[in-house]
């Protein structure tokens, strides 16, 4: 029995570690990660109530920022071209949220023991910087490329239009709007 119990929670505990196999359909990932402590259309939509960032948007951003990794993190830099350096940032799971941003979350929401790998946690805090992008900068909470151009380059760095000569940022936009869009779409259809 013991046996049994401890397979199962391992099974429970390595489903939470992973990320979704299937992340271009946001049926499929709501459908893969529906568990009763680990329901993850109920903290997106828990989000989105919240911070009135739609759920399609808060999704994208997890997608173009990690792919849904949990532990993701930016590549190590190589010193003299073949050693493994430091990381270019301290980005880290699913939202990718730099350290001291991630400092400033907690302390603003009180929610002092959210983690980046726990996924309720990283939406709510991608919920919670778009929301700020929007008071500070004034972009609509439904622009999902403005949204992620400030969530890239920082709400100062949006304001100092950091990104316009940024043509790799640009893309990622790009790549979040119409991730976003076919997300709106999909559960438009109806997740089943």
């Amino acid at each position: 029995m013991r046996a049994l119990l401890a397979v199962l929670l391992l099974s429970l505990l390595a489903g939470c570690a992973t990320a979704p196999t299937q992340i271009n359909n946001s049926c499929a990932i709501f459908a893969q990660r529906d568990g009763w402590i680990n329901n993850w259309r109920r903290a997106a939509e828990r989000a989105e109530r919240e911070f009135g960032i739609s759920v399609p948007i808060l999704m994208a951003t997890i997608y173009t920022e990690s792919s849904f990794r949990p532990y993701a993190r930016p590549p190590r830099t190589k010193l003299l071209g073949f050693i493994p350096w430091k990381r270019q940032s301290s980005a880290y799971g699913y939202s990718q949220a730099l350290d001291g941003t991630w400092s400033e979350y907690q302390r603003s929401t009180g929610r002092f023991g959210a983690r980046r790998t726990n996924f309720a946690d990283a939406i709510h805090f991608i919920g919670w910087y778009h929301n700020k992008s929007s008071r500070v900068n004034g972009i609509a909470r439904n622009d999902a490329y403005n949204l992620y151009l400030a969530y890239y380059a920082g709400q100062a760095g949006y304001a100092r239009g950091a990104h316009r000569n940024n043509p790799t940022v640009q893309r990622a936009a790009k790549r979040a709007t119409t991730i976003s869009q076919r997300y709106a779409q999909q559960m438009a259809a109806g997740c089943r």
